[in-house]
């Protein structure tokens, strides 16, 4: 069988969650942090090695809190992640503290990826759907020689993703045939009214009606080897148009979608009905300990799973 990877990105700041590093708080019922039951259920769904993206500040204690133990189970490897990271000839701009995004985090597990892959947020339970239909997707229906970058991503329905303590942004697919992602909308502020109506604002600050039924991406998408390269090669040419901006970033959905604009890769949507949560705020952990709890006790989840 065609071997896979799991690729977590574990290095964001943490910023709205109190300053405090959210990806290692305690969850679960028996202390576990959301990225225990994202390694269980990719496991369980058959990906044969993890790869954490920290940030080198944090090794210590995420080895400590998650590493150690995720190493009794299943294969381990580290990325990092730092700012200073850039090709040859760049430099960080004075004055700039801000990471340079998810695809320059992509950028640094180059050297531990040899087969198609996975990728997610450390801070985001996804459910176990959606890890069983990228593996299946990676293993028995990606074409690694097409043309055009064979991508899949897990698309979960938005009224599933809204926090109760705070608006949230979100990448709405707009979907053409047979589940083929035609674009995504960045969009930002997400609320329900009190009607029940979504709301929030595009890129210009204008509002937007959201269906309640629309699909949206999680950062949750399964990839082929390849698409690392195209990555390292592309990372330059953004620089010069946006390095010297002290809060722009290198996003993996936008370089997915200037791929797909150019006919470079399509990407399959795999419709996943899970219930997705995560810590966006700190008022978020209450709900999300209830949530796992409920997990568990359905059975849905073991009360220690490792």
């Amino acid at each position: 069988m065609k071997k896979t990877a799991l690729v977590i990105m574990a290095a964001g700041l943490g910023s709205r969650f109190g300053g405090g590093i959210k990806q290692l708080a305690k969850l679960g019922p028996s202390g576990e942090i959301i990225m225990d039951y994202s390694i269980h259920d990719a496991i369980e769904a058959g990906f044969d090695k993890i790869v954490f993206i920290i940030r080198k500040d944090i090794e210590k204690d995420f080895r400590e809190i998650i590493g150690n133990r995720i190493e009794k189970v299943a294969k381990c490897e580290y990325a990092f992640q730092e700012i200073d990271k850039l090709p040859e000839g760049y430099s960080v701009p004075e004055g700039r503290t801000k990471p340079w995004g998810t695809a320059h985090a992509l950028i640094q597990v180059r050297d531990l990826i040899d087969c198609p892959f996975a990728v997610i947020n450390a801070d985001d339970f996804y459910g176990k759907e959606g890890f069983k239909l990228i593996h299946d997707y990676l293993v028995n229906q990606m074409d690694d020689n097409a043309s055009a970058f064979d991508i899949c991503m897990a698309g979960y329905i938005v009224g599933n993703t809204l926090s109760d303590n705070g608006t949230v942004n979100r990448g709405v697919c707009r979907m053409g045939e047979n589940d083929y992602l035609k674009e995504i909308n960045e969009t930002y502020d997400i609320e329900k009214r009190a009607d029940g109506s979504l709301v929030g604002s595009d890129a210009n600050g204008n509002e937007v009606r959201v269906d309640g039924d629309a699909i949206v991406s999680m950062n949750m998408f399964g990839l082929p080897e390849k698409f690392l390269d195209t990555l390292i090669e592309n990372f330059p040419a953004w620089l010069d148009k946006n390095g010297k901006e002290m809060k722009s970033e290198y996003l993996l959905p936008q370089e997915i979608s200037g791929l797909m604009q150019e006919g470079k890769a399509t990407v399959r949507v795999l419709k996943d009905r899970d219930k997705w949560f995560g810590v966006t705020y700190a008022e978020d952990k209450e709900a999300v300990q209830k949530s796992l709890k409920d997990l568990v006790d359905k059975g849905v989840y073991p009360s220690s799973l490792f």
